[in-house]
């Protein structure tokens, strides 16, 4: 019976201790050698894909280096070895595993050592279970294996089949197997580390895709005045078709937000919303963006670019500034409005497209198509579903809401600890008639958050503009006995609204007597019965 041997033997089994040392090798071995070695790292190292270098390294190892069979086995996380790959075998079908320990294979990553099998058909411990019994193939093998090891840790083995060879001496193969293993061992941990970072991605782009879903919902858009109400009514009717939008309204009424909403809340929420700002791209640079373009297509064209249609495939393109789209770029775009389908620029291939298309304008495009600076064409097939979003000057029964959102949202951000806004400072805000709607609100508040030095906004903290009272004027000077007396009164008007109008307790609350207050409040001309 043949001998298993963790060291080099010779064919009789015995202990290579005993065995002459192997010849020396001539040039051209060598030589032969180091090729082998080259293309095994070629094989490793020129693809992504795992198994198929593998295979590659298996049918290298039997071109060159004369392998019968050979097989990569590797640990999982279960605790099992499978054959990944193998070289050699027939028809096998199925998976093929061993526990740790068991058969020889199972015993190199049990122990970390290579074993030898000088002659397969004398080992009763051989399983044969990758393979079929070296006497039905009327041949005799010699197998060699050695183990995959990482991080000082066996990951799997490497096992090839040789002919028999009495004279065979296996001291320079076994250095030569665990020279390959260690190649593969690296290109496992590449693999894995690839494999950790797309893992990782995909969980990170999940979660993002659902902040983005959450953020986005129309329900939690602010608002509760009948404007909104309609706006939220639009988007559910909207949302689950593939239906062209058409947003209009002032800017910064929320057209972005509402392109947002209507694409989170479809069945296209899943892939890309490919936003596209008309007015900030250059007329020579808007169609190439949109469509993208060919290698030398123009100079400085390097490369083939995708353009924003292919990058939002099977999702939502948002055209935002519509209007401020040059004449030559809205025929092209009004074929794959229709069409669905363009070519790049300097190209001759028709691409076909599935993009749900969201368009949004702050111009009147009535007058564009009059002065012949808009298709008309265009517009009718853009206006399909159109939304008009309503100026924050005509839904001030929203302010109140809006105005404690982003005093929430800006005092997290800051880390302030702002409680509330004082009464004054809401007439203020109420009494202005916002000519940049909800986005010059919000750039309001977040500079009133980020001043203020204590837990309540007041009027002081508000813009010039707003602490005239007057709707649209701008304060560029102020008499001190102005600001001292307005500051006084939004003082008071604010222990006013903390006592519910009772003078007593606010001159106590301000360190002062109630004649004063009193004196105060009819100086002012202060309602104290609109706080009870």
């Amino acid at each position: 019976m043949a001998r298993v041997t963790s060291t080099p033997s010779t064919a009789s089994g015995r202990l290579s201790a005993s065995a002459p040392p192997a010849p020396i090798d001539g040039p051209a071995r060598e030589t032969r050698r180091l090729s082998t070695l080259l293309e095994l790292s070629q094989a490793l190292s020129g693809t992504l894909n795992l198994k198929a270098s593998l295979h590659r390294v298996l049918e290298i190892l039997a071109s060159h280096y004369g392998a019968v069979r050979g097989i990569v086995s590797l640990l999982h996380p279960d605790g099992e070895l499978r054959v990944e790959a193998s070289d050699g075998l027939g028809d096998r079908s199925g998976v093929v595993t061993y526990r740790m320990g068991e058969g020889i294979t199972g015993r190199v990553v049990q122990s970390g050592k290579p074993i030898v099998v000088p002659r397969v058909s004398r080992e009763p411990t051989f399983l044969h279970r990758a393979a079929r019994r070296p006497e039905l193939t009327h041949q005799e093998l010699s197998f060699i294996c050695v183990p995959i090891v990482l991080n000082r840790r066996a990951v799997g083995a490497l096992g090839i089949d040789l002919k028999f060879k009495p004279e065979r001496t296996f001291d320079r193969t076994v250095k030569f197997l665990a020279l390959v293993a260690s190649m593969i061992a690296q290109a496992i941990k590449i693999h894995r580390l690839i494999e950790e970072d797309k893992r990782r991605l995909v969980d990170e782009n999940t979660h993002l895709r659902q902040e983005l879903r959450e953020r986005y919902d129309f329900s939690n858009f602010v608002g509760a005045s009948g404007p909104m109400r309609q706006i939220f009514e639009q988007v559910t009717q909207v949302a689950g078709t593939n239906t062209t939008v058409l947003i209009r309204g002032e800017s910064g009424t929320g057209k972005e937000l509402i392109a947002h909403a209507i694409h989170y809340s479809s069945l296209r929420a899943k892939k890309p919303f490919v936003k596209v700002s008309c007015a900030a791209l250059p007329d020579s640079l808007i169609e190439s963006e949109l469509f993208g373009y060919e290698k030398g297509a123009f100079t400085g064209a390097e490369a083939r670019k995708k353009g924003r249609f292919e990058l939002a495939e099977g999702g939502t393109l948002f055209l935002d500034e519509i209007g401020d789209i040059n004449l030559a770029t809205q025929v092209k775009l009004l074929r794959v409005l229709q069409e669905r389908e363009f070519e790049r620029v300097g190209g001759t291939e028709t691409i076909k497209t599935n993009v749900r298309v969201i368009a949004a304008t702050n111009k009147d495009l009535e007058k564009a198509i009059t002065a012949g600076t808009f298709r008309e064409d265009l517009y009718y097939r853009l206006n399909v579903f159109t939304m008009f979003v309503p100026p924050l000057r005509e839904r001030k029964a929203d302010l109140l809401m809006l105005v404690d959102h982003f005093l929430e949202k800006f005092s997290r951000e800051h880390k302030r600890s702002i409680k509330r806004i004082s009464t004054p400072a809401i007439d203020m805000l109420a009494s202005y008639h916002w000519p940049g709607n909800v986005r010059e609100l919000e750039n309001t508040l977040e500079r009133a958050v980020v001043i203020c030095d204590g837990e309540v906004i007041h009027g002081h903290h508000l813009p010039p503009s707003l602490q005239t009272a007057e709707a649209s004027g701008t304060v560029t000077r102020v008499s001190l006995s102005d600001a001292v007396g307005a500051y006084e009164k939004d003082l008071i008007q604010d222990a006013l609204k903390t006592t519910r109008g009772n003078r007593a307790k606010a001159a106590r609350l301000l360190d002062s007597t109630e004649r004063i207050i009193n004196y105060k409040v009819r100086q002012y001309g202060i309602d104290a019965k609109r706080f009870k």
